[in-house]
């Protein structure tokens, strides 16, 4: 029996590394969450732990887990949360299906494992209720709006105001203003409606996201001496907040990254090319000189 699959002993302890890493990475994320989360977190593991010591019987080996990945996960889970950390670990596992079918015709258990793998553990993920992620709305709320807008008021501002420092200050205050302006009218949205969110709540997750990009956006004028130098990093670090809010909503909500990415994208460059053209006309017409 063991000449059948003695060839795929390579693939087999990576199977088996994967498994107990994952095992690990639930584990300690169950120990850090309470509630009806940390149980599911729980269960999950202990299918990992099992399909590991599946795999340890034709592998004969015991293996340990990847502790960079271990914390690596652990930290993801806590800055971005658990759901964005398990998505993101199981679409890894996606990768291998096609590693798994080809074991599957000499390893019998390689297709129940499998059927696990896609199944059960996707209707558990999908029963974690995690509160960043219902107030999602919020949040691009905020990014969407900070971005479209911040980035084509800097643009203007750069050409007809012409001072890196006086850009900064006009970005902050209009940014802030803008912020403020967000937050109340997403407070004063979520209270004439009907939901389980909270209006106070949902308005201090999109003034936060909209600072935050604030912050981003602006802070090359205050580094930079050149006001042009500092709208090229301005812009980079739009389509950074673009590129890092697409892929994590893409992996929470199980979206098309390219596509959202490029239509945002496109949104975001379009109006702030557009805004720098009407500084540049601005500045000619009315001669303005600072």
């Amino acid at each position: 029996m063991k000449n059948d699959y003695s060839e795929f002993l390579p693939l087999l302890r990576e199977f088996q590394r994967t498994e107990i890493t994952e095992w690990a990475i639930y584990t300690r994320l169950a120990r850090r969450t309470v509630g009806p989360n940390g149980d599911i977190l729980r269960r999950i593991g202990e299918d990992e732990k099992r399909h590991a010591s599946i795999w340890e019987r034709y592998t004969g080996k015991k293996i340990e887990p990847v502790l960079w990945k271990v914390w690596l996960f652990t930290l993801l889970a806590s800055v971005l949360g658990i759901t964005f950390a398990i998505k993101l670990m199981e679409k890894g596992e996606e990768r291998a299906e096609k590693n798994y079918a080809l074991v599957e015709g000499v390893i019998p258990e390689a297709g129940r494992i499998l059927r696990e793998e896609t199944e059960h553990e996707e209707e558990l993920t999908a029963l974690i209720d995690e509160e960043r992620l219902q107030y999602t709305s919020s949040m691009i709320l905020g990014l969407n709006d900070a971005l479209v807008e911040l980035t084509g008021a800097l643009a203007g501002f750069t050409f007809a105001l012409g001072n890196g420092r006086v850009v900064a200050l006009a970005g902050t205050i209009t940014g802030i203003a803008a912020a403020l302006s967000m937050s109340a009218s997403e407070y004063l949205s979520q209270k004439s409606e009907e939901g389980n969110r909270k209006p106070l709540k949902a308005a201090l997750y999109t003034g936060i996201a909209y600072l935050f990009t604030v912050v981003v956006l602006v802070a090359p004028y205050v580094i930079f001496t050149s006001p042009f130098a500092a709208l090229g990093v301005m812009l980079l670090n739009g389509v950074a907040v673009i590129l890092f809010f697409t892929f994590f909503m893409s992996v929470v909500r199980d979206i098309p990254f390219r596509k959202s990415f490029f239509e945002m994208l496109f949104i975001s460059l379009g109006v702030a090319g557009v805004s720098f053209l009407i500084g540049f006309l601005a500045r000619m017409f009315l001669d303005v000189d600072v």
